[in-house]
């Protein structure tokens, strides 16, 4: 059983353009440098036939993780789910005391972005939110420690 991908529909549509960049543009410049370094002579010891090799590798990992990615994403559209409920794809307002209130966007793993406020649903913030209404206050368990955050708005 593959593992199912929450992805925005702007996340879903990033990457497939950087699979398409890596299965054409990329690909292309790497078989190029290949040529050229294969031209050199010795392989053994030749420096950039062994770094464009090396980045062959990362670059077909890279295309086989994206396919793979894209093959099982489930799109994220928070416009068909309800907003008085935290769940997926919902752009939530908190505020943790008397600190200034912060938003995060709540997506699926391969797109979080934390210093963009984009949280995961499984981070243990995004865990806490889930299911829960403005007005509530959650409890997260964080890697520097429990916060308290009450919800004051979900879009």
């Amino acid at each position: 059983m593959s593992e199912v991908h929450y992805l925005t529909a702007e996340g879903y549509q990033r990457m497939q353009q950087e699979l398409e960049y890596l299965k054409t543009t990329v690909r292309q410049q790497l078989a190029q440098r290949l040529r050229a370094a294969i031209q050199q002579g010795d392989l053994s010891e030749n420096a950039d036939y062994i770094a464009a090799k090396e980045e062959q590798g990362f670059v077909e990992g890279r295309i086989q993780e994206l396919e793979q990615v894209l093959r099982n994403a489930v799109i994220i559209d928070h416009t068909e789910k309800k907003a008085n409920e935290v769940s997926i794809g919902h752009v939530v307002t908190v505020q943790e005391g008397n600190f200034p209130p912060e938003t995060y966007h709540l997506v699926g793993p391969k797109e979080a972005d934390p210093l963009n406020g984009r949280i995961s649903h499984e981070s243990p913030i995004g865990k806490a939110l889930l299911g829960k209404k403005v007005g509530d206050e959650v409890i997260a368990e964080t890697p520097g420690g429990t916060i308290r955050l009450k919800i004051l708005k979900i879009e």
